[in-house]
């Protein structure tokens, strides 16, 4: 019989052994695209990792600069908060979105589609103009910059999410689906050969009882021949024995009337 360990229970037949044996490779060639799959996954899941890790620190240091640059023009022009309000009717910044495959995998990318503007180029006029253009620049950079970090993080937890189904379907078919598997086409073979095995043995039974029979027959026809030439050569000698001797010598028995 088959070994232990879980299995299917199918009927043991040529048609069923071929169809787990399909089976079984399908499961075997899943499990190798899965296993490529997951590789590539993992290796853009680093890159990805070391970008987010990168775009944060430089993040850090933006916003830092992007703070003591609005210090200074607080400094040197006063509160331009309302000049702001006033002046920005159109964004000079726009964020578009595509889309990045990875081995079957769709990942958003988001971009800074930047366009240049006067909206602000009266702003600082009677002082600061220079440092407010500096604290335009430094926040544009910034926001490029969040952009960047908000595609790496979604890209990121997207990323996390399948390479951990994708992991639970290899473990899932390696461990699983494809032992399983193993032991049912081990399961068919060993019943196969047990089912040969008393086919071998019931066929020889059968020969045997006919090669009983027929020798059985056989002497029973020998014994028949023998009996039915007996009595003739017993009536062929009484015969020879009345016919060759001497009725003159013979002598009857006297009859008493």
């Amino acid at each position: 019989m088959s070994g232990s360990g879980a299995r299917e229970s199918p009927f043991p037949t040529r048609m069923a052994l071929t169809n787990t044996k399909i089976r079984l490779k399908g499961a075997q060639t899943g499990h190798s695209l899965l296993a490529k799959k997951r590789d590539a996954l993992t290796t853009r899941f680093r890159a990805i990792l070391r970008k987010v890790d990168e775009a944060k620190r430089k993040m850090g240091r933006v916003m830092q600069l992007a703070s003591f640059s609005l210090a200074e023009v607080t400094y040197a022009t006063g509160d331009i908060s309302y000049l702001v309000q006033e002046q920005a009717k159109n964004a000079t910044l726009k964020v578009k979105a595509r889309q990045d495959n990875v081995s079957g995998v769709v990942l958003p990318v988001f971009e800074v589609d930047r366009t240049t503007g006067s909206d602000f180029n009266l702003t600082g006029l009677g002082r600061g103009g220079q440092q407010v253009l500096k604290s335009k620049e430094v926040y544009a950079k910034a926001a490029e910059t969040l952009v960047e970090l908000a595609s790496l993080q979604t890209a990121f937890m997207i990323l996390d999410e399948v390479i951990r189904v994708t992991n639970r379907r290899v473990n899932a078919i390696e461990h699983v689906i494809i032992p399983k598997l193993e032991n049912t086409v081990k399961y068919i073979l060993s019943e196969l050969d047990e089912m040969d095995r008393e086919e071998f043995f019931r066929l020889k039974k059968v020969q045997g009882k006919k090669k009983r029979d027929a020798e059985a027959a056989a002497a029973l026809l020998a014994g028949k021949a023998t009996t039915e030439e007996a009595p003739v050569e017993t009536v062929a000698e009484d015969d020879e024995g009345e016919g060759g001797g001497d009725l003159l010598s013979s002598r009857d028995e006297d009859v008493i009337f």
